[in-house]
């Protein structure tokens, strides 16, 4: 007696073991290419982002904006003192403390990412069994089949 079923793994469950999950190099060269330049401009990049984004660089540029401040109330302008909060202030204290959100959130989604895929490969794996338990039940069923047709016969 033949099985009725063939099962054939999906060709995208090997691409996915030999590549593995996404990996910031490979975003990096989507980004800036491949290239030398690329790789130079993505570790500049990188870099400053990373001094950049941080709570004390925030605390640096209020430092700076505020050493301005005396010299734009003496010149008792509303709209000087409106130019000093929107260019100088909140442009230069906002950035920092920004990128320091997107940071936070960048790695709450890497992790929640990671956990997609390892969530993905258990499932797999977990199809694998059932796939290897429904195989073996073919064959008590196929023997049971051909136990009772031998009878039968």
């Amino acid at each position: 007696m033949t099985t009725l079923f063939n099962y054939v793994p999906h060709p995208h469950i090997e691409a996915r073991k030999a590549s593995g999950p996404p990996k910031v190099a490979e975003a990096v060269a989507q980004v800036h290419g491949s290239g030398v330049f690329g790789r130079l401009n993505a570790k500049v990049g990188l870099r400053i982002t990373i001094i950049v984004g941080t709570m004390w660089a925030a605390y640096l540029f209020a430092l700076l904006a505020f050493i301005s401040l005396p010299s734009t109330i003496k010149q008792h302008s509303a709209t000087v003192l409106v130019l000093w909060l929107s260019s100088e202030f909140l442009q230069l204290v906002l950035l920092p403390i920004i990128i320091v959100g997107q940071n936070i959130q960048a790695t709450a989604a890497d992790a929640r990412s990671q956990a997609t895929y390892n969530d993905a490969a258990a499932v797999l794996e977990e199809a694998k069994q059932i796939q290897a338990h429904l195989e073996a039940q073919d064959a008590a069923i196929e023997r049971i089949v051909a136990t009772v047709c031998q009878e039968k016969a």
